[in-house]
């Protein structure tokens, strides 16, 4: 096996989670933050690899292409804007995003260096990523009736570490998920104030934590053994072999 991104939740359960009041409102809560790291993507290329599908339409209308990779079980068919991919073969040439998110991502790789490696090499130079991931000390980390309680949960220095081995320069962090990992609706509805209390107090207790990285100017990324992969002429729908 090449690296495909493994969610260990069974096939279709992100998306049925998404469709839950309790996903609902994580969706929502990321969303806000999501825009507040990158309020206009005019005219750009964004990817979103993991599980991205509830949060790319932040972009869809105004980005110059949006594009959901995602591993095969959770690929919505015949998603126009959708494809699989294996964690260390992106099918997209040298520079193709000028920003990608990963969500449900990290925590779910095989191998999150080589991952990170591929995520360096489709994004352009001067392109920003954006890790959201679990954070280990969150409630949400163990809550497994939830997605983001399966994975490997990270603290933001761990992070920081993996993205530092992987020549990405991190630039800045945030938390969100405060509001509690239950299907209890007043709890639920009352979410602004628990992001808004857990910020101002318990920020080490958020559910996720997010890191906005650029390339490390000054690194050379090292060049591994040349492998071959399918890649996806974005201009044209076809795939050539390079």
């Amino acid at each position: 096996m090449h690296g495909t991104l493994q969610i260990t939740d069974p096939p279709n359960s992100l998306a049925a989670f998404y469709a839950t009041r309790r996903g609902g409102v994580a969706a929502e809560v990321l969303r806000e933050r999501l825009t507040a790291f990158w309020p206009d993507l005019r005219g750009m290329a964004v990817l979103g690899l993991g599980y991205a599908t509830p949060y790319l339409s932040l972009w869809q209308d105004t980005a110059y292409r949006c594009i959901a990779a995602i591993p095969a079980p959770h690929v919505p068919a015949m998603a126009a804007n959708a494809c699989q991919v294996d964690e260390d073969r992106l099918p997209f040439p040298d520079l193709s995003f000028d920003r990608i998110v990963l969500i449900h991502a990290l925590e779910h790789a095989d191998d999150s260096r080589r991952m990170l490696r591929e995520v360096w090499r489709v994004l352009k130079d001067d392109g920003r990523l954006l890790v959201v991931a679990p954070n280990r000390l969150g409630l949400w980390a163990h809550a497994e009736a939830t997605p983001f309680g399966h994975g490997t949960p990270y603290s933001s220095r761990q992070i920081a570490s993996l993205l530092a081995g992987a020549l990405f320069r991190p630039e800045r962090r945030d938390v969100a998920l405060f509001v509690p990992p239950v299907n209890v609706r007043l709890l639920l509805l009352g979410w602004p104030m628990w992001e808004q209390v857990g910020h101002a107090v318990a920020a080490d207790l958020a559910g996720v934590t997010l890191t906005e990285a650029v390339k490390d100017a000054y690194a050379a990324m090292p060049l591994g053994e040349a492998v071959r992969r399918q890649v996806i002429l974005a201009e044209g729908a076809q795939a050539v072999a390079v």
